[in-house]
C-alpha cells in the first residue's frame, strides 16, 4: 500500500485548474508574406483602358469549357511580357489581364504549390482574404472587397505531382445608372455630344 499512498499524495499535490481561470491564448497564426494579399495582383484599377496598363502585354487565346463560360469570357486577354506580380510568395505560372470593350474587367493568376503544403497554404490565404479563421469546407474560396469579387480554387495539376491555386478577380458590375468613367456621386454628362443626351 505504500505505492498507493504515494500516488494519492502526488495526485493531491498536482494543482487543479480553478473554475473561471483564463484559458491560455492560442498560438498566433503564422505571419503571411505580403504577396498572399490578392490586392497586389491589381496592377491597374478595373475599368482602366488597355493602353493605360503599366505593363508590357501580349494577347493570348483562352479556351474555356462551354458549361463554365460567363459573359466575362467574351473578353480579350493578355499575358505579361516579363515578371508578373508575386502571389502567395511565388511567381505565377499564369497571370492574365482581360479586357471588355478595351477596359480591364478581370485578372486571373495561378501559382503551383507542393501538394503536401497546398491545403494549409490555401486555408491560410483564404482566411486572410475572407478575414475568417475557419478553414474552407470546399476547394473554393470566394468573397468581395470594395468593387472586386474574387474566386479562388485549389486543384491538382494534370500530372498530380503538384497542386495549384487559381484566383480570378472580377470587377463587380457597376450600377445600371452609373457609367464606367463616372464617379458614384457625379451626375451623368448630358452636354451635346456626350452621353446619351
Amino acid at each position: 500500500m505504500p505505492a498507493a499512498a504515494a500516488l494519492m499524495v502526488a495526485a493531491c499535490a498536482t494543482p487543479t485548474p480553478k473554475p473561471g481561470s483564463p484559458i491560455p491564448p492560442a498560438a498566433p497564426a503564422p505571419a503571411l508574406d505580403a504577396s498572399y494579399d490578392w490586392h497586389g495582383l491589381l496592377t491597374a484599377p478595373f475599368g482602366s483602358f488597355l493602353k493605360d496598363i503599366p505593363l508590357s502585354l501580349h494577347e493570348v487565346l483562352v479556351f474555356r469549357e462551354e458549361h463554365a463560360a460567363t459573359s466575362a469570357d467574351e473578353a480579350e486577354c493578355y499575358a505579361v511580357n516579363g515578371a508578373a506580380p508575386r502571389f502567395i510568395a511565388r511567381s505565377p505560372s499564369l497571370y492574365m489581364l482581360c479586357f471588355k470593350h478595351d477596359r480591364l474587367a478581370r485578372i486571373e493568376a495561378t501559382v503551383r504549390l507542393p501538394e503536401k503544403e497546398a491545403g494549409q497554404i490555401f486555408a491560410d490565404a483564404c482566411a486572410l482574404w475572407t478575414k475568417n479563421a475557419r478553414v474552407p469546407e470546399s476547394q473554393d474560396c470566394e468573397g468581395a472587397d470594395g468593387g472586386t469579387v474574387f474566386v479562388a480554387r485549389l486543384e491538382n495539376t494534370a500530372d498530380e505531382s503538384d497542386s495549384q491555386i487559381t484566383i480570378q478577380l472580377d470587377a463587380s458590375d457597376p450600377k445600371p445608372d452609373q457609367a464606367p468613367n463616372q464617379a458614384p456621386n457625379q451626375a451623368p454628362d448630358h452636354t451635346p455630344g456626350h452621353g446619351s443626351g
